[in-house]
């Protein structure tokens, strides 16, 4: 027989089951990677669920676990599937073909940018996650997280604008390899 607090972890886990399956997917790109990736995800909340901030946001709690799983499956498979289902689906009015264009034109340079990228738009612009969440989840700082969006963001303009082709790299991966080493 389940107690008062299985029932009521029960519940919140439920609410939360779809926005993890979406950001498993916008990072895996795939369906069945991303329903393996939040079956971990539990797994690995359930049995960690004494060591979770009681006040803390369960959400971002998730979504970290999440994504440090996601980014641990990814150093050792270094595999990426496609991305596209994701933002599709009926909506309430028909879209003029200007908006349609507009929408696929963004979707496809969504999918260009790197995975980190990626989940930060995720998880603030579709998951509404404030900076100070995606910092806890990602367990960077604040400052990191405002200027990795700024530049996501002006790179995703750029991709749908066709201004450029290739994705901004990181930071230190503009430092040439010599001086990388020496770092």
């Amino acid at each position: 027989m389940s107690t008062p607090d299985d029932d009521q972890i029960d519940n919140q886990l439920r609410e939360i089951l779809p926005r993890l399956r979406r950001f498993a997917f916008s990072l895996t790109q795939d369906h069945a990677n991303a329903d393996d990736l939040v079956q971990a995800t539990l797994e690995k909340a359930l049995n960690s669920w004494h060591q979770r901030h009681i006040n803390g946001d369960l959400r971002a709690w998730l979504f970290s676990i999440l994504y440090r799983r996601f980014v641990d499956n990814h150093r050792r498979s270094q595999r990426y599937a496609r991305f596209l289902e994701l933002f599709t689906g009926d909506t309430p009015t028909s879209p003029s073909t200007e908006e349609v264009v507009v929408t696929h034109s963004t979707l496809e340079a969504f999918e260009k940018l790197p995975a980190e990228q990626r989940a930060l738009l995720m998880l603030v612009s579709v998951e509404g996650l404030s900076y100070r969440d995606v910092s806890h989840t990602l367990n960077i700082p604040m400052g990191t997280v405002m200027s990795r969006i700024s530049r996501a963001r002006k790179a995703l303009r750029a991709l749908s604008e066709g201004e450029y082709h290739k994705a901004p790299q990181h930071e230190s991966s503009k430092i040439p390899p010599k001086l990388r080493r020496l770092k």
